[in-house]
C-alpha cells in the first residue's frame, strides 16, 4: 500500500491523506489532496504530466493551479564548470519546498515505529495512518512551541 499526503507549505502540517494499493501511480490521486485555497502545488518527478490529466483539465480550480513539479535528474542539462547552472538552482528550490512532505513520514516511522506495514486491509491501515499522521501534526505543533486552543462555542480546535 501507499500513503499519499498533502502538506501545507507554510506550516508543514498534514491536511489530507489518501491510501492506495502499491500498484497505483502517485499522480492518479493528487486531485483528491488539493484544497480549495491552494494556488501552487509542489511535487516530485512522479507527478510530471498532472496538468494533462482529465480530472485536472475539466476542473476550473485545478486547471488554474501553478504546478511546480521537479524534473528528473537526468533531464536537467549540465553546464561547464565556469557557468552557473540556473536549471539546477531552480530544481533545488523546488525540492527544498517539496521536502516538507517527508518530515511527517519521518515522525511516523521513527517516533511512532510505523516502519513496516502489516497488511490488514486497506481500510484498517488507512484508519491507522489517519491516527498516526494526526499525531504527527500534534508532535509538530508541540515542537514549534504552539498550543492547541479549543473554542467552546464552535467545538473546534485551532492552532495558535
Amino acid at each position: 500500500m501507499k500513503a499519499h499526503i498533502g502538506v501545507d507549505a507554510a506550516t508543514g502540517y498534514i491536511h489530507g491523506l489518501v491510501t492506495t494499493p502499491a500498484n497505483e501511480h502517485d499522480v492518479t490521486v493528487t486531485h483528491k489532496l488539493i484544497r480549495d485555497d491552494d494556488h501552487v502545488l509542489y511535487g516530485d518527478a512522479g507527478y510530471i504530466g498532472i496538468e494533462k490529466r482529465d480530472e485536472v483539465k475539466n476542473d476550473e480550480h485545478l486547471s488554474k493551479i501553478d504546478y511546480r513539479i521537479s524534473r528528473r535528474h537526468n533531464s536537467v542539462p549540465k553546464t561547464s564548470e565556469s557557468a552557473y547552472n540556473w536549471d539546477r538552482h531552480i530544481e533545488r528550490q523546488k525540492s527544498s519546498v517539496r521536502s516538507k512532505v517527508e518530515h511527517p513520514f519521518l515522525i511516523v516511522k521513527r517516533l511512532f515505529g510505523f516502519a513496516r506495514t502489516v497488511y490488514r486491509g486497506l481500510k484498517k491501515n488507512t484508519h491507522r495512518l489517519h491516527l498516526l499522521f494526526a499525531s504527527a501534526n500534534v508532535v509538530m505543533v508541540a515542537r514549534a512551541g504552539r498550543s492547541l486552543v479549543t473554542v467552546p462555542r464552535d467545538n473546534c480546535a485551532l492552532f495558535s
